[in-house]
Formats: C-alpha cells, sequence, structure tokens
C-alpha cells in the first residue's frame, strides 16, 4: 500500500477517534438530558488554550497542567448546563438551542480578548519527529497513532462506568424514565450536571490531543464542533458507539479525500456524504427511530 494512504489512514483515524469523542459528548448529554450543548467546539478550545497557558505560560509540569485543564472544562460544562440550559427546559422552552450557541461565542469572544489573537503552537514530544519503518518515512508522528487509542480507550472506560457504576446506572435510569428515577430517590438535577461536565471534559481531552498537532487560537473549536455534530447525528445520536464508528469513518473519509482529491475538496464532499448518508438512513447509521406511545 502507498506510504500516502497509511499516512492518511492513521492520521484519519487520530481526527475521526476525536471527533467522535467530542460527538460522545452530545451522546451523554441527549440521552441523559434530551439537549445538547451547542458551545462543545468551545469546549475543546478552552481545553487547548488551558493545557497551553497552565504548561507554556505559567511552566507548570505537564501532568498538573492537564489535570487543571480538564477541571476547569468540566466546570464550565457544569456553567453551561446552570445558565444555558436549565432556565429554558424548566420552562418547556427550545430556547437552550440559542443560549448554548450565544456561550460559546461569549467564551470564544472572551479568549481572544485575553489569550490573544495569534495562533500558539503547543509542542509535544510525540509530534517532532515522524515515524519510520525499514527506513521509510511514513510521515506519522507517534501522537497520532496515539490519539486513536486514547479516544477509543476513553470510550470504553465511558461504557464501563455506564454498565457498571452506580453513578452510571443512574444516567440510564434517568435516559430512560426520568420520573420513575425521580420517585426512585435519584437527583435528575445533578445527573444532568454531571452530564454537561463530563461532556465538556472529553471536548477538553480532544483539544488537548490534537493541539500538539494543529494551532492553539480561540477559533480552532468551531469547526471541530460543527464535524462532530456531524458526526453525531451521522452515527445516530442515541448510539454511543455508532458515534465513535461514524466519527472514525468521517476521520478517515476526510483524510483520503485530502490526500487523492485535494483539501479544497475536502469539507465539500465529506459533507456532502453525510447529507447523503442521512437522506439513506434519517436516523442515522446506527440509530434507530423512536416509538411513541399514543
Amino acid at each position: 500500500m502507498d506510504i500516502q494512504l497509511v499516512s492518511a489512514l492513521i492520521s484519519g483515524l487520530g481526527m475521526g477517534s476525536m471527533y467522535g469523542l467530542m460527538a460522545l459528548g452530545f451522546y451523554i448529554t441527549y440521552a441523559v438530558s434530551g439537549t445538547v450543548n451547542f458551545a462543545q467546539g468551545s469546549s475543546m478550545m478552552l481545553g487547548a488554550v488551558l493545557c497551553f497557558t497552565f504548561s507554556q505560560t505559567l511552566q507548570w509540569p505537564l501532568v498538573p497542567a492537564v489535570a487543571m485543564a480538564l477541571l476547569c472544562c468540566a466546570f464550565y460544562g457544569l456553567v453551561v448546563e446552570f445558565l444555558a440550559v436549565r432556565p429554558f427546559t424548566r420552562r418547556g422552552s427550545d430556547a437552550w438551542l440559542m443560549s448554548t450557541v450565544a456561550l460559546g461565542i461569549v467564551l470564544d469572544n472572551l479568549v481572544m480578548h485575553t489569550f490573544g489573537r495569534e495562533p500558539r503552537s503547543l509542542p509535544s514530544s510525540l509530534a517532532i519527529t515522524p515515524l519510520e519503518v525499514a527506513g521509510v518515512n511514513l510521515a506519522v508522528y507517534p501522537l497520532q497513532l496515539i490519539i486513536p487509542l486514547v479516544g477509543l480507550s476513553l470510550a470504553l472506560v465511558l461504557h464501563g462506568v455506564a454498565r457498571y457504576t452506580r453513578w452510571g446506572t443512574a444516567l440510564l435510569a434517568t435516559e430512560q424514565n426520568k420520573d420513575a428515577a425521580r420517585l426512585m430517590g435519584i437527583p435528575i438535577g445533578r445527573a444532568i450536571a454531571g452530564a454537561f461536565a463530563l461532556s465538556t471534559l472529553l471536548a477538553g481531552v480532544a483539544g488537548m490531543m490534537i493541539a500538539p498537532l494543529s494551532n492553539v487560537n480561540s477559533d480552532m473549536g468551531t469547526l471541530f464542533g460543527l464535524k462532530a455534530f456531524s458526526v453525531a447525528i451521522l452515527g445516530g445520536i442515541g448510539s454511543p458507539w455508532g458515534v465513535m464508528v461514524a466519527g472514525l469513518l468521517f476521520g478517515v473519509a476526510e483524510s483520503l479525500i485530502t490526500v487523492t482529491l485535494g483539501s479544497g475538496y475536502t469539507h465539500i464532499i465529506t459533507f456532502a456524504l453525510v447529507i447523503v448518508a442521512l437522506a439513506l438512513r434519517p436516523n442515522g447509521l446506527f440509530g434507530r427511530a423512536g416509538v411513541k406511545k399514543v
């Protein structure tokens, strides 16, 4: 197989797993509360910017910098739920659709005025020297091999938490029947807030993993957030493994189109393929039509 195609497949799997990770955030909030955080792209940007700030500007060691950045991302998720979602869902309003977008724009602009407009580079020893096999340069960094492993590992951990822990059981109960879960003593409000915190934390992980391979700036999450939402719908937003597989497919398709046809056609063809797929499978590739009792 051509080295260029191998490189495209590896980088595509890496980017796709990050799309899938962010899309899992959409799944979590939708499953638990019936809402989504349209500021997910801003959450991804926040993780990258905070990691850069703590590790490069403040010169913290990497582990504390990453931990604090993720903690701040989770706190941002709580803020999104408290300010942009809860007040509207309590009134039965769908205005959270706009309020989450607005809060993301506010965050983007706050970061632009504090962090600056200039793109920064987040250095990583795993994104300096490309891998070589038998003297052949694969044009792939070690980080691009690690990213899919991290993404799939986090998806497995999330699956285990949902199935085998008390908190995961509470989330599943909330998903299936909120009224019954409330009668069983499950704190619905805390479960929903926790889902938003976990959603933004996953986006923060994606931002920090991608940052060494691209530039860190206040606008970096906009297109990523749009792609992640497309992936969530494509996979079937009610299917966790569906959105993860859709993320991988989207990432690989994106890389292969870029290599074969050029970057000018990447977004045209990938989003056109999403439209065609949804026209054939309106509930997503792995989604199921909802059943309503009448």
